[in-house]
């Protein structure tokens, strides 16, 4: 049994990563930013006494390390941080001090506890925006570095820090994530914006869906499987970056496409409004991964496809829009 310290524990990828390691017998706890705010979410709530949250503000470089101090944990799974490509062009120095520099503050700190014999082993989220303007086909590990984004920039700041100090002898893997969803992704972001507003269409709570550009196309998997992937990357013997990707990529019109016909609905175009608003400053076209060494190495594999994704969170908003009627209603 493991104690493992998960930061970001009150986002999408934090909250099935503390399930995941509660249900293997490990022992949890997670950070929460100072303004979260408010009761536990009812999945993390249900965790009771395996669970330990903590505050932590990414923006004081001595947070995390210190927290590392006051836990003592076998294991970090840093997934804090600016979660966001659009609003990092909104604030770009901020989303590097707390996706870059703080990253970089918690390894010099696992460094030199490692260096006095108290090991601790870290998954760092990465992400596939770090290669983002890489050309010639799918990312893999040894693809270029190449963000085109506030947020990518300070994602690669990361991931290069992370190989850095593994060079130093620390055990730092990099999971360089590619898009994925699930019922728990924010209303803020695209993928939960469309299964949202489709459901809302499907019940007679709108009449449109508002878009930018629908040619973009990502690599988009199921947010459980990523997760997975970072457990079996700290328990691996060795450390190394690993690229978490399905290797196929879908548009962001095969998202709608997919989401209305879950409701039954195949002639969605005239619902849709373009807002030139919603635009990236700069986006790549296509973004894909490989995720070869993953599956060779450690054994993994998605286990939930494109439509079904998309399927299942559209019906999770059906059902919290009928439970809102039904609120409304009393």
């Amino acid at each position: 049994m493991a104690l493992a310290l998960v930061t970001g524990i009150g986002g999408q990828d934090g909250g099935y990563l503390a399930e995941q390691l509660v249900a293997a017998g490990h022992r949890v706890h997670g950070t929460v930013s100072g303004g979260a705010g408010g009761p536990l979410p009812a999945h993390l709530a249900a965790l009771g006494d395996a669970l330990t949250v903590h505050t932590a503000d990414l923006r004081d470089p001595g947070a995390l390390p210190g927290l590392v101090d006051e836990v003592a944990p076998d294991w970090v799974f840093n997934l804090a941080g600016a979660s966001s490509v659009a609003a990092s062009w909104a604030d770009p120095v901020g989303t590097l001090d707390v996706n870059g520099r703080a990253v970089l503050a918690l390894l010099e700190h696992l460094l030199r506890r490692a260096e006095e014999g108290a090991e601790v082993r870290l998954v760092q989220a990465s992400s596939g925006e770090v290669f983002a303007g890489a050309t010639g086909g799918p990312v893999t590990e040894a693809s270029p570095v190449s963000p085109v984004n506030p947020y990518g920039v300070a994602k690669a700041v990361a991931h290069r820090s992370v190989g850095m100090y593994r060079e130093r002898g620390l055990h730092a893997s990099s999971l360089v994530l590619f898009n994925h969803e699930s019922p728990r992704r924010p209303e803020r972001f695209v993928t939960r914006k469309i299964t949202r507003g489709v459901a809302a269409i499907a019940a007679g709570r709108a009449d449109r869906l508002v878009l930018g550009n629908l040619d973009v196309r990502r690599d988009w998997g199921w947010a459980p499987d990523y997760t997975a992937a970072m457990l079996l990357a700290a328990e691996a013997p060795e450390a190394g970056d690993y690229v978490v990707a399905t290797g196929v990529a879908h548009s962001l019109r095969d998202l709608v496409a997919a989401a209305f016909a879950e409701v039954g609905v195949a002639d969605w175009e005239p619902l849709l409004a373009s807002d030139p608003g919603l635009v990236r400053p700069a986006d790549a076209e296509v973004l894909v991964g490989d995720p070869s060494r993953l599956r060779e190495r450690l054994g993994w594999a998605p286990t939930v496809g494109f439509e079904e994704m998309v399927a299942t969170m559209v019906r999770t908003d059906l059902a919290e829009l009928s439970a809102d009627e039904g609120e409304t209603r009393r």
